[in-house]
């Protein structure tokens, strides 16, 4: 596989786009709109200078890895010769539903089709397609071009040949591909969505403040960054919406977001995208925001 297509040029697609065309594939980067896709470009740039400037590549390689990566605005078009396409647009149902009928129909038969969600069931996505065997989760963690691990989920029919190849080109990437089964969250955020969730409810129960609970956690258990700022760097509508899948699919209350949480992004807080979430990141700062009123 050399041809690659990624659907979404946001976060989580440039940054896919970017480490497979820093590994010489080439990349056809898919939006709604030019202007996304400038905005994924330039973070891509962005991306390389700081490798360049950490002595991890130089400059002819910035220059080949972007020459690698075309861009396209009609679906059709960029997805109609790729060997693979990853859909990694926004985390919700419907949405990843209609790009993967789209892609079904677009796509060469022998194109295998993953998905980038990190908790939605790739069983429901391949059954609207016509090739169920070659459907697949491909949940890369963020930042992409350097965290390592990449969940390879495998839905209800995904066959043990798209399985081994995909976890054969997530290696070539220089990623580390960890195989689960399909089931809401996968083990990545069944596990991680409830901690940020308990740590979101112990903050809206006043037992501690957003600074000390990240620093038990970052001291006490030795994570690298607490839990309350690693759900503004995700996203806190995109923590809601993995929770709302769990607690739908388990239908257990354990998995119930936080009022706080829901709260939160009703009032558009939602971390480092928005310039504000538990912390307030607009010029720069790291202070805490959350209002008295979301509190009890």
């Amino acid at each position: 596989m050399k041809n690659i297509a990624i659907i979404g040029s946001g976060t989580m697609g440039n940054g896919i786009a970017h480490v497979f065309a820093q590994k010489g594939f080439k990349v056809n980067l898919i939006d709604i709109s030019q202007e996304a896709l400038e905005k994924g470009l330039a973070t891509i740039s962005k991306n390389l200078d700081r490798m360049i400037a950490k002595e991890k590549i130089n400059e002819m390689d910035k220059t080949n890895a972007l020459a690698n990566i075309s861009t396209f605005t009609i679906l059709k078009e960029g997805v109609s010769n790729v060997d693979l396409a990853i859909e990694a647009a926004t985390e919700n149902v419907e949405l990843k539903l209609s790009i993967f009928k789209e892609l079904d129909s677009f796509c060469k038969p022998e194109t295998i089709l993953a998905t980038n969600t990190s908790s939605i069931s790739i069983t429901q996505i391949a059954a609207v397609t016509n090739r169920p065997s070659k459907v697949i989760g491909m949940h890369f963690m963020n930042p992409v071009p350097i965290m390592k691990l990449v969940e390879v989920i495998r839905g209800y029919s995904t066959s043990d040949e798209t399985t081994s190849k995909i976890m054969e080109l997530s290696a070539k990437l220089g990623k580390i591909p960890t195989e689960v089964n399909d089931y809401p969250g996968f083990v990545a955020n069944r596990i991680l969505m409830p901690m940020i969730n308990e740590a979101i409810e112990t903050l809206h129960h006043g037992v501690a403040g957003v600074k000390e609970i990240d620093t038990v956690m970052r001291l006490g258990m030795a994570h690298p960054m607490g839990p309350l700022q690693l759900a503004d760097f995700i996203g806190l509508d995109v923590c809601l919406s993995i929770l709302n899948v769990m607690h739908e699919g388990f239908k257990n209350p354990k998995y119930a977001a936080s009022p706080l949480l829901a709260n939160m992004v009703m009032a558009g807080k939602l971390g480092v995208k928005s310039g504000e979430g538990f912390y307030d990141y607009s010029n720069n700062k790291k202070a805490e925001t959350v209002s008295q009123q979301f509190s009890k």
